[in-house]
C-alpha cells in the first residue's frame, strides 16, 4: 500500500508543478501585456506632448511676426542694461580697431559695428589702470551704465578682460560741440546757426536737470564742457564722459570729495578747488561757462582778444552793467529774430556762474529760463570776489585760471550784497518777485 501511494502522490506533485507553471506563464504574459500597453501610452502621450509644443512653437512663431514691433520694443528693455564684451568680441566689432575716432588722458576711442549693425565708439583705456582710470572706470559704469535719457549719451556695455579695459557707447555722427565754437589751426570752425547753437544749450540743459532731478540716484557730472557734449546727425546734444561722476543719495544734500581738485579748469567751480563741500551746484556753473562760450563762439580764454575782452565772461558782465547787452548779441553775430534769446542765454549764464552755490539757479529753473518760462531777475555780478587784475598786478588770465579770493576773507562781505537779494538762491528771488508782482 505504501510502495502503490509513492507514484500516485509523485504524479499528483508533478501535475500540480505543471498547473503552477502555467498559471505563472499566463500572469506573466497578462503583466507583460499591461506593461506594454503602458509603456505604448506613455510613448504616446510624450509624442502628443511633443507636438503641443511644435504646435505652439509655430503659433509663437506666427505671433512674433504678428507683434514684431512690440516684440523689438521689449527686447530694447531687457538690453537697456550694460553688456561685458571680451576683448574678442570688441577686437572684431572694431575690426581690429582699425578706425580711430580720438584719444584722450584715459585711452583711444574707435569706431565700430554691433554684430546687428548698430554703429559704436570704443573707448579702449590704458592697460595700466592706476587708481584714477579704475576710478574713472566704475563712475562711468555706475552712473551712465544706470540711466537711460535723450540728452544723455547711452553706454552699451564694457570689456573687463586681462589685457583689454574698455566702454562702448552709442557713436554720434557729429562729434563734440567744441569744434563747432572754436577755430582750428587754420582759423576755422564748423559754423551752426544760433537756433541749432540755443537748441543744443536748452537740450543739455535738460541732459543735466535729469542727472540732478530726475534720477532715482542723484547724479553730480563734474566735468561738464563743450568737449563732453556729442551731437547726433541732427544735431541733439548728449551729455558724455562720466568718469569724474558720483552717485548721491538725494537727501543728501552734499558730497565729499577726496583727491583734490575736480573738473576742468576755466569750467570748474571755485569750491572743487577750495576747502569747500560741492553739490550739484558744481554742474550748474559749469553750464554758465558753456553758455558764454556759446555766445561767443569762442573759449572764454583768449588772450588773442585784447586785455579787455581776454576773458569774455567778465567783459559779458561789464557790458550788461553798462546797460550795453546788445554788444554782447551783436558781437556774437545774433540775427535781430534771435536777440531776445541770446539776451536770455546771457543772464541765465551769469546767474549759473555766481560765486556762491546757493546763489546759482536749479536745473530745472535753467531750462525753464532758456525757454522763456520763467521770467529772470536782473543778476548780480558774479565776479565780485574774483581778484581784480588792478589790485593784484596779474592779468586779466588769472581771473580764467579760477584764481579766488579765499572764501573765509569774503564771507564777511555777503551782508554787502544788498542789492535786491544778492544772497538769496535765485530760485526763491524769482518767487519773491512773483508774489511782490501779485
Amino acid at each position: 500500500m505504501g510502495n502503490a501511494a509513492v507514484p500516485i502522490i509523485s504524479s499528483v506533485a508533478g501535475a500540480a508543478t505543471v498547473v503552477v507553471m502555467i498559471a505563472l506563464i499566463r500572469r506573466c504574459r497578462v503583466v507583460r501585456k499591461k506593461m506594454k500597453k503602458k509603456i505604448v501610452k506613455k510613448v504616446m502621450e510624450e509624442i502628443e506632448r511633443r507636438n503641443r509644443e511644435v504646435q505652439a512653437c509655430k503659433a509663437l512663431d506666427d505671433v512674433v511676426i504678428e507683434i514684431g514691433p512690440v516684440e523689438k520694443f521689449l527686447n530694447e528693455i531687457l538690453n537697456e542694461k550694460p553688456m561685458r564684451f571680451s576683448s574678442e568680441q570688441l577686437a572684431a566689432c572694431t575690426r581690429n580697431y582699425s578706425s580711430e575716432l580720438g584719444s584722450g588722458g584715459f585711452g583711444v576711442v574707435y569706431k565700430g559695428d554691433l554684430p546687428n549693425g548698430l554703429p559704436v565708439a570704443v573707448k579702449v583705456l590704458k592697460v595700466s589702470m592706476n587708481k584714477k582710470v579704475q576710478e574713472g572706470f566704475m563712475a562711468e559704469i555706475g552712473t551712465i551704465g544706470r540711466t537711460y535719457h535723450v540728452h544723455l549719451v547711452r553706454l552699451y556695455g564694457f570689456c573687463f578682460d586681462r589685457d583689454t579695459k574698455a566702454l562702448v557707447y552709442e557713436f554720434l555722427e557729429n562729434g563734440s560741440l567744441d569744434k563747432y565754437l572754436y577755430s582750428d589751426e587754420e582759423g576755422k570752425a564748423a559754423r551752426l546757426e544760433w537756433r541749432t547753437l540755443h537748441g543744443i544749450a536748452v537740450g543739455t540743459a535738460k541732459g543735466i536737470r535729469y542727472l540732478h532731478e530726475e534720477c532715482q540716484q542723484r547724479i553730480v557730472h563734474y566735468d561738464i564742457k563743450p568737449a563732453n557734449i556729442l551731437l547726433t546727425a541732427d544735431f541733439t546734444p548728449k551729455v558724455a564722459d562720466f568718469g569724474l561722476a558720483r552717485l548721491g543719495e538725494r537727501e543728501n544734500t552734499h558730497m565729499s570729495l577726496t583727491g583734490g581738485g575736480r573738473g576742468t579748469p576755466g569750467y570748474a567751480a571755485p569750491e572743487l578747488w577750495m576747502a569747500l563741500s560741492a553739490t550739484e551746484k558744481c554742474d550748474v556753473y559749469s553750464f554758465g561757462m558753456v553758455l558764454f562760450e556759446i555766445l561767443g563762439r569762442r573759449r572764454n580764454f583768449d588772450p588773442c582778444e585784447g586785455e579787455s575782452k581776454e576773458w569774455f565772461p567778465r567783459w559779458v558782465w561789464e557790458k550788461y552793467e553798462q546797460g550795453e547787452i546788445e554788444r554782447v548779441v551783436s558781437c556774437a553775430g545774433i540775427g535781430e529774430a534771435d536777440r531776445e534769446k541770446a539776451e536770455m542765454m546771457c543772464k541765465v549764464a551769469l546767474w549759473c556762474v555766481q560765486f556762491q552755490p546757493a546763489a546759482r539757479p536749479t536745473m530745472s529753473s535753467v531750462v525753464r529760463m532758456l525757454e522763456g518760462e520763467m521770467a529772470i531777475v536782473p543778476p548780480v555780478n558774479p565776479f565780485r570776489y574774483v581778484m581784480d587784475s588792478s589790485s593784484s598786478g596779474s592779468t586779466s588770465s588769472g581771473l580764467w585760471s579760477g584764481t579766488y579770493q579765499s572764501s573765509r576773507d569774503t564771507a564777511g562781505r555777503d551782508s554787502e550784497l544788498s542789492v535786491s537779494h544778492a544772497a538769496m538762491p535765485v530760485d526763491a528771488m524769482i518767487e519773491d518777485v512773483k508774489r511782490s508782482d501779485e
